[in-house]
């Protein structure tokens, strides 16, 4: 493992090696134990696109592993202004010992990696979220002990967290189930990965899709730079909303997971949200230990 460019790249193995290392991390910090594991060591953090949680959690975990984080936005790089990503990458790699990167396009993060010589992480592109969907798993395991046989539903837009969420799920012997409007589909690439799983589920049926699930997910209808968008998918995706209709549709201990930020009476009610809450803040404090263990996975000498 040299990068975390999408899930699709990892064995079942190493994702379950991230979690575990995640676990011992998360320990440690909560008592106290020193794990200066990147000492010295400096993760810059490219941001083409915004972020509370990506930025924060990188930043506390690189200075909790005993290292330090570089915020580059746009505006600060040359790339900003046309600087071809292959020459980006040769520089940082002389001054970095590992590349975050928050962007549009998923070839941007592949191209780092290419021309690079340091680990790149990918933070979020359009097509895939793997951060995110290492914490959730994480999250889900704490919750129920176990991810073999779990049943996970996400009900919205077959967006990054979608394509993730197919992919990390059916690596870790889960169940997945997606519900969403028949134009806004997974990717391709990710449906042509699960067609032949029997665990995978595509549907337009919300409780079809939530029947006896263990897990609830959704996201925004409208993901960072698609505000023009959002008129045109409030009407494609009414009904498709965690509610207490599809609560009990799922099993009746099913937790709740949303990646953040959520509009509360839009993809989820604001009562489902608020029974869920803990389940929810327990997965974004997540971000940070698991973040921590891809970093010490990638960088540590």
């Amino acid at each position: 493992m040299k990068h975390l460019l999408k899930l699709l790249d990892l064995s079942s193995e190493e994702i379950i090696e991230i979690l575990n290392l995640a676990d011992q991390l998360k320990y440690e910090q909560k008592h106290g134990i020193p794990h200066e594991h990147l000492k010295g060591m400096t993760l810059g953090m490219i941001f083409q696109k915004s972020s509370t949680r990506t930025r924060v959690s990188f930043e506390v975990g690189m200075s909790q592993l005993g290292g330090s984080a570089l915020f580059l936005s746009s505006r600060d790089l040359q790339i900003g202004r046309g600087e071809p990503v292959q020459d980006t990458a040769r520089v940082l790699s002389r001054y970095l010992d590992g590349i975050m990167i928050r962007t549009f396009a998923q070839k941007e993060v592949e191209d780092l990696a290419e021309y690079g010589s340091i680990p790149i992480i990918n933070g979020l592109t359009d097509f895939c979220h793997p951060c995110q969907v290492l914490a959730d798993l994480m999250t889900i395991r704490e919750h129920k002990g176990s991810l073999p046989g779990l049943k996970l539903c996400f009900i919205g837009d077959g967006n990054n967290m979608a394509n993730s969420l197919i992919v990390g799920c059916l690596k870790t012997g889960m169940k997945v189930s997606i519900a969403c409007p028949k134009d806004y589909q997974p990717d391709p690439i990710v449906l042509e990965f699960a067609k032949d799983n029997p665990d995978f589920q595509l549907t337009d049926n919300v409780l079809e899709a939530a029947k006896d699930a263990d897990v609830l997910y959704t996201d925004v209808w409208a993901s960072m730079g698609q505000e023009g968008e959002f008129e045109t998918r409030k009407k494609a995706f009414e009904g498709f909303q965690i509610n207490d209709a599809v609560m009990a549709a799922a099993k009746s201990d099913a937790m709740v997971q949303h990646c953040l930020p959520a509009h509360r009476e839009e993809e989820i009610t604001a009562k489902v949200f608020e029974e869920h809450a803990n389940e929810i803040f327990d997965e974004a404090e997540n971000r940070l230990h698991a973040q921590k263990a891809v970093m010490v996975k990638l960088m540590k000498k």
